[in-house]
């Protein structure tokens, strides 16, 4: 098994070891990316895109996801480090990018969301399973000793995840269908 492999499985599992080795390898950062990309491709075809738009689709969903990912890494930087840190906290992006990066490896199995009769409840737990996934992560990367401080990091990063595209929804007027 090569050592990309061990490490997705080993993040799935919920491996704290294999998150804190991510941490420390700058050289998994590629692999994070990897991890973004599959889970984005497993995504777009459990959800049938891949049907409808085709290769364009899981192109731009690749693109939107690798985004997101950088977004997202940046924005539980700042809030892990500035807004809520331990006194032991110490952390960059590049680290967190990778933990995050892995932590999407439970998104592989939304493959099967398109599953009849089940594909829904798969969504549901493959969902939930990257939501425990991300809050190691963030605990792993950010070395804080409390589970409840990485879940009061992503519950913020969430809300502003949420907030910002509200208030530009609004401050613009809205989606205007005429366009």
């Amino acid at each position: 098994m090569t050592d990309f492999a061990r490490r997705i499985i080993g993040a799935a599992k919920l491996d704290v070891a294999i998150y804190e080795e991510v941490e420390a390898d700058p050289r998994a950062t590629g692999q994070a990316m990897g991890v973004v990309l599959l889970a984005s491709i497993a995504a777009a075809i459990g959800s049938a895109g891949v049907g409808e738009g085709g290769a364009g689709t899981i192109i731009i969903g690749g693109i939107g996801a690798l985004g997101g990912w950088v977004i997202w890494a940046f924005m539980t930087y700042v809030i892990g480090t500035r807004l809520l840190p331990e006194p032991q906290t110490e952390a960059d992006t590049a680290q967190l990018m990778r933990t995050l990066g892995f932590a999407q490896a439970p998104g592989l199995a939304r493959v099967f969301v398109a599953a009849p009769l089940v594909g829904p409840l798969i969504l549901v737990v493959v969902s939930l399973w990257m939501l425990v996934a991300m809050v190691i992560a963030v605990r792993q990367a950010l070395d804080y000793r409390s589970t409840w401080r990485a879940v009061a990091v992503c519950v913020v990063g969430w809300i502003i995840a949420i907030a910002i595209p509200a208030i530009l929804i609004v401050a613009t007027g809205g989606p205007r269908p005429d366009l």
